[in-house]
């Protein structure tokens, strides 16, 4: 068991979120402010405008989890300010959080990506060194199942395998999911990032299982460190991507991550358009939620 640490990677700047909704969608403007002006994690797309955060990291709480690390972007505050001012040791709900913040490189507008992200994070958390963690987005809803198979897992590394079918999103927006391969015994062999349909046929499983990666992973420390600090530009996107440091890490040790197959939706706060379905989500699952 990884102790119950989890990074939260928040540190992007929203662009898609951000740009003007179209006319058909029909949300709140307090929740178009939002969108606009805050971490797109920060939208208060819950029960009395609570933020979308609060139900990831409830869901790890409900999972097992009481260290919570997320790595912000330098140009927003907003999660600062609402889960408390100091760098580390903020209680939220029996959570304890801390932050690092994500440094946008001079010369770019943007930051330098996941993999960038996450090697922030955990250098501002040495004392992590030699353990286990999880990482996972700010902008999905991930399960409490889909959390604690990370936390209680008994292999080196892992990582959720989403069923394909299972996601309630259009197709042609899940046609662009990452896929994954795997061997016989269910070990990660590659991300396929804007999958052609040819590379989409064969990442098939024998039962016809067509498994999609969201961004959430169990790593040991010491295992994918050397990797995030040494992963080139994806030459695609130009950003330092952690499925191309995932990779470098079982090429250099193969069967070192192991793919757990998960069948169910994985809300997603990408763009204005997510933020009413992600609305009635909410008001259908976490109706009776404690927090």
């Amino acid at each position: 068991m990884n102790g119950g640490r989890v990074a939260v990677l928040a540190g992007g700047i929203s662009s898609r979120m951000k740009k003007p909704a179209d006319s058909e969608v029909e949300v709140d403007e307090s929740l178009i402010s939002d969108a606009n002006l805050k971490a797109k994690s920060m939208i208060g797309v819950g029960k009395n405008h609570r933020p979308f955060l609060d139900y990831l990291l409830y869901n790890a709480r409900q999972a097992g989890y009481t260290d919570v690390l997320i790595v912000i972007g330098e140009n927003d505050d907003s999660i600062k300010k609402y889960y408390g001012e100091k760098d580390s040791d903020n209680d939220f709900f029996g959570l304890k959080v801390s932050y690092a913040v994500q440094i946008i490189p001079a010369g770019r507008e943007k930051p330098l990506g996941t993999a960038d992200a996450l090697y922030q994070g955990l250098k501002a958390r040495t004392d992590w060194r030699g353990t286990r963690f999880t990482v996972c987005n700010s902008d999905n809803l991930y399960s409490v199942r889909a959390l604690s198979l990370m936390l209680r897992h008994e292999h080196r590394n892992a990582m959720i395998d989403y069923d394909r079918e299972a996601l309630e999103f259009e197709r042609s927006r899940i046609e662009r999911f990452a896929v994954t391969t795997k061997d016989d015994q269910g070990f990660l062999t590659g991300i396929v990032e804007k999958p052609s349909a040819t590379e989409i046929e064969a990442a098939k499983g024998k039962d016809g299982h067509v498994g999609v990666s969201m961004n959430i992973f169990a790593f040991q420390y010491d295992m994918i460190f050397p990797h995030l600090e040494t992963v080139p530009l994806n030459r695609v996107r130009q950003e330092k991507e952690l499925p191309d440091a995932v990779k470098m890490m079982i090429d250099e040790r193969p069967k070192s991550l192991f793919a757990y197959p998960l069948a169910e939706h994985v809300p997603d706060l990408t763009s204005k358009t997510d933020i009413l379905p992600v609305r009635q989500y909410l008001e259908t699952h976490f109706a009776d939620a404690a927090f």
